[in-house]
Order: C-alpha cells, then sequence, then structure tokens
C-alpha cells in the first residue's frame, strides 16, 4: 500500500490516523510540526501527506506551500485537515496547495475515500 506523511501535533490525532491507516496496511510516517514536517517530505518522499493546518514553528498552509515549491515534493498530494472549518479554509488551503480538504473530528471513512481516490487505490 501507501507511504503516508502524518503531519500532526496533537497527539491523540496522530496516534488515531497511524492506527487506522496502518489496519489497512499503509505504512504511516510522522511528524509534529510543520519545520518537521517539510524535512520529512523532503527525506522520505511519502505517496501522500495529511497536514494538518494549524502546527506549530510553520503552520500547515506554509509548510505545504514549501513542499510544493520544491522540485523534489511538487508532486506528493496534500490533504489539509483542520479543525476550525473557518469559512474560506478550504478554498485556501487549496490555494496554499493542498490537494484535498478535510475537516476535524476527521470522518474516517470519507478521508480513505479521498486518500483511495487520489493514489487510485480501489476501496
Amino acid at each position: 500500500m501507501a507511504r503516508i506523511l502524518v503531519i500532526e501535533d496533537n497527539e491523540m490525532n496522530l496516534d488515531m490516523l497511524s492506527r487506522r491507516l496502518e489496519k489497512r496496511g499503509h505504512t504511516v510516517l510522522s511528524a509534529t510540526d510543520g519545520e518537521q514536517g517539510i524535512a520529512a517530505a523532503l527525506k522520505e518522499q511519502p505517496d501522500l501527506i495529511l497536514m494538518d493546518m494549524s502546527l506549530p514553528v510553520k503552520d500547515g498552509w506554509q509548510a505545504t506551500r514549501e513542499i510544493k515549491a520544491s522540485t523534489v515534493t511538487h508532486h506528493i498530494p496534500i490533504i489539509a485537515l483542520t479543525a476550525h472549518a473557518v469559512a474560506g479554509d478550504r478554498e485556501r488551503s487549496l490555494e496554499a496547495g493542498c490537494d484535498d480538504y478535510e475537516t476535524k473530528p476527521v470522518k474516517f471513512a470519507q478521508l480513505i475515500e479521498k486518500i483511495n481516490s487520489i493514489l487510485g487505490i480501489e476501496s
């Protein structure tokens, strides 16, 4: 299956996503702030990134812009994850370079559908 980088500073969310993704056969890599996430994306070259948008050090919008600006990582699809769901967050995430958007609390079945669709995995 896929190698998925989860960039999430909330330990409970990171644990839940990691366990559920691994249960479906994915390899999960993780980072807990935007700067670590950029470094992990460059080093590990994951198949997909789940990006919390409210991160310490560098927020998800900045981290996404930097990942998408690099010739090494620009092709990696990114799904934004945000708890705020403020009007305009979806558009702001897509403008930063995210390929899709999901609100928190994550509806895992819906998130898996998006992951499978982006990666071309049949459910």
